[in-house]
């Protein structure tokens, strides 16, 4: 199951694990895109807002992997952000994946192997201005991951983050007229100045990279391979 998963990374990963013979469930706000997908890769759509408890109780629980990808994103000062806007960010980036987790265990845990992957972010690691509720939400995750890592070692199911910085897709597409307001650049210097001012690599992943980086944790060479953080920023956090 990969929630998320009608465009960008989230669809990338879909792509990826029905290429190496995964049925898989795409979860998506957008039933209607979320169905195009899962006809493409000949799995089953899944029209879901993970803002909401029983949608999110209503998804499949017996699976064997499950990817943690659905995000959302809004810039703004601490001192200016909607509480609600923080709390809805947290329910989706955080409650949701919880609820997901607390179904789906159970019956990786009985067949005795599972996956766990959350698309985290370099934001999972470092901070940045504007991001509060983003940079809190990922960092929740993280922790997240981690202890189901250990929960779930006795039981043959893993659990890991990817952290990627900035991927070409349409999320961080609609950030850029709002960095550029924020930031009081234009949106040129958006792309090269906030964007990539931090990689060593200069350029925007590919959804793909991701994807691929998904499918391997998901694979069978990495059994002892849980708890961790999977970074693919570029060189950031190597400063």
């Amino acid at each position: 199951m990969v929630t998320g998963a009608a465009s960008g990374i989230g669809r990338a990963c879909a792509e990826a694990l029905a290429a190496r013979g995964a049925h898989v469930h795409v979860v998506d706000l957008d039933g209607e895109r979320a169905a195009e997908v899962a006809a493409t890769v000949g799995g089953t759509a899944h029209g879901a807002d993970l803002a909401d408890a029983a949608a999110v109780d209503a998804l499949p629980y017996d699976v064997d992997v499950v990817v943690n990808n659905a995000g959302t994103q809004h810039l703004a000062a601490i001192e200016e952000l909607d509480p609600e806007r923080f709390a809805l960010m947290q329910r989706v980036m955080v409650e949701a994946p919880f609820r997901i987790l607390h179904r789906t265990l159970p019956a990786m845990y009985a067949r005795g192997w599972g996956r766990v992957v959350n698309i985290s972010s370099v934001h999972g690691l470092r901070a940045s201005p504007y991001k509060s509720a983003y940079v809190t939400a990922k960092h929740a995750l993280q922790g997240l991951s981690k202890v189901v890592a250990l929960e779930g070692a006795a039981h043959g199911v893993t659990s890991n983050c990817v952290n990627p910085a900035y991927v070409r897709t349409p999320l961080v597409e609609r950030q850029v007229a709002e960095q550029a307001r924020l930031h009081g650049i234009d949106e040129a210097e958006v792309r090269s100045e906030v964007f990539l001012e931090h990689p060593a690599i200069k350029r925007l992943i590919e959804p793909v990279e991701v994807a691929e980086a998904v499918a391997w944790l998901c694979g069978p060479h990495t059994s002892y391979l849980t708890g961790s953080e999977l970074v693919l920023d570029g060189g950031w956090t190597a400063h």
